[in-house]
């Protein structure tokens, strides 16, 4: 299949939760607030905590670096539900059956919370209650999802074997999930924050946080000023502040996704394969009809030379398997993976005892972002919470996490260390393409220039300023992405996504 240039073949550049939502218009931080605790991140784990504590009586005051809910919750596939691939038959050899147990009733809560509060708050989000199903795509991992299937039901969970699955591939055996659901993340923000404000709290966007100085009332430190509070909660996805060094143990990756519009009805449930390269999809409903969400594609952040044939590879195996009608959506999300497939969800670090941290959610961050505002919440309410132990970020991590941590380690060497960057004469630097990039050692400097599509020139450090490491181009989405530890970056070095907090330098090519 020949495919014409990304924006036409492959949709819109967007998700469809953003497209079909207003844009916010909260107001930045204007130093003049008083809060008993801090939320960093507007995402589905910040919003949660912020609203629970709030509707606790917990004066809280949610910052946020974009908008709401526009960051990677704004770029999900949304399933809300406690079937995560093959995650139970793993931690039972991880974790032993009781903190198994623990994973699963925590993401069984969060499912039921974010149930509650679109009922209780009257939030219209296209909840619905669905299956979710992980299948096998070849015939040699029927073994894995029978596996998965015992370690389920022996936790307790609503899991069930399906042999025949309504979606139009062969398959050999699925584990079946009943009672999961599905909605708008983007609406259920947007309502959840609503209610947070109605309550009290404050929100302020664009504000980005720089530092957070650690004492019995904590400082967080802006670029519009600073203010403390007795609880810091750091729910920015990947950490901007870190005194546990999350950096060696975090793993982030990105996924794309496309939304399709076919001729015959999408399958109803939610459905991700088990064997490699993963697919996931599910519907969704919008005002003219429906579109079906398709993902995969997996790939380390900053470590793919050419995305958009990613999108082109995730365009045929969608025609290969379904009536296409055209594609209208095209987006990426990203995820953090920790060694042993638990968030990190507790106090930031062994000696800090008014900073929490909620990350690592493994993809899975529509229930594991609820659990840990619920968590988060009991413990700044001094509350007991039975999930606390499996998900202590100062948890010793098992044995068998050892390889993946050690392999993480070498990659991120790897990238810091990296190789000799190619020099190029300036004139060919001046003269780049509409759409070229180019990484160079400019002088003593490296140096990262983009040519977007009306032929503009920018060049910026090549250097994330996270740690140093050199950039990549992502075609894709037009950003500079670091390899080591997920940083991106906009053409003009503007930060995208954290934890860099400062923007790249300007360069001028002279």
């Amino acid at each position: 299949m020949n495919f014409p240039k990304h924006e036409t073949e492959l949709g819109k550049a967007e998700s469809v939760w953003i497209d079909t939502t207003p844009a916010t218009v909260y107001s930045s931080f204007a130093n003049t607030s008083k809060a008993e605790v801090i939320v960093i991140g507007g995402g589905i784990a910040g919003l949660t905590t912020a609203y629970l504590l709030q509707a606790a009586g917990v004066q809280t005051v949610v910052l946020e670096m974009r908008g709401i809910a526009q960051g990677v919750t704004g770029y999900t596939t949304a399933k809300v539900t406690s079937l995560h691939t093959l995650i139970y038959s793993h931690l039972l050899k991880q974790f032993g059956e009781e903190q198994a147990r623990m994973y699963g009733a925590a993401n069984q809560a969060g499912l039921e919370k974010i149930a509650d509060l679109t009922a209780t708050l009257q939030i219209a989000c296209d909840f619905k209650r669905t299956a979710a199903y992980t299948f096998a795509q070849e015939a040699q991992d029927t073994e894995k999802i029978e596996t998965e299937l015992k370690a389920a039901q022996q936790l307790g969970l609503p899991a069930t074997y399906a042999s025949d699955l309504p979606i139009p591939m062969q398959t050999f055996g699925a584990v079946t999930f009943s009672d999961q659901a599905q909605f708008h993340p983007r609406k259920y923000l947007l309502g959840l924050a609503n209610a947070f404000e109605q309550q009290g709290g404050q929100i302020y966007e664009h504000t980005r946080v720089l530092q957070i100085q650690e004492d019995k009332r904590c400082t967080v430190i802006t670029d519009r000023g600073m203010l403390d509070a007795p609880h810091i909660v750091v729910a920015s996805h990947y950490p901007m502040y870190d005194p546990a060094l999350y950096f060696t143990r975090l793993s982030p990756s990105r996924s794309l996704v496309l939304g399709l519009r076919l001729e015959a009805k999408a399958p109803e449930g939610m459905f991700i394969s088990c064997s490699e390269p993963m697919h996931s999809f599910r519907n969704q409903p919008m005002p003219d009809g429906e579109i079906l969400i398709v993902g995969g594609q997996h790939y380390k952040t900053g470590q793919e030379a050419d995305v958009i044939m990613r999108y082109e590879r995730l365009a045929l195996f969608a025609h290969e398997h379904f009536k296409v009608r055209s594609i209208d959506y095209h987006w990426s999300t990203q995820d953090c993976q920790t060694p042993d497939r638990v968030p990190f969800i507790g106090a930031i670090s062994p000696t800090s005892q008014n900073v929490y941290i909620a990350t690592g959610f493994n993809g899975w961050g529509m229930t594991n972002g609820t659990a840990a505002g619920i968590l988060l919440s009991d413990q700044i309410l001094k509350r007991d919470n039975p999930w606390a132990e499996v998900f202590n970020p100062s948890r010793i991590k098992p044995v068998a996490s050892a390889g993946k941590l050690i392999g993480e380690g070498v990659n991120v060497a790897k990238e810091v260390i990296g190789g000799i960057l190619p020099k190029a004469p300036l004139e060919q630097v001046k003269t780049l393409a509409p759409g070229a990039s180019i990484v160079i050692q400019l002088g003593a400097e490296k140096i990262a220039v983009s040519c977007d599509s009306q032929g503009k020139r920018r060049a910026v450090s090549a250097l994330c300023t996270h740690m140093g490491c050199v950039v990549n181009w992502n075609n894709a989405e037009s950003s500079w992405d670091c390899p080591c530890h997920g940083s991106r970056f906009a053409p003009d070095g503007t930060v995208v996504h954290g934890p860099a907090t400062k923007d790249l330098a300007t360069k001028i090519l002279e």
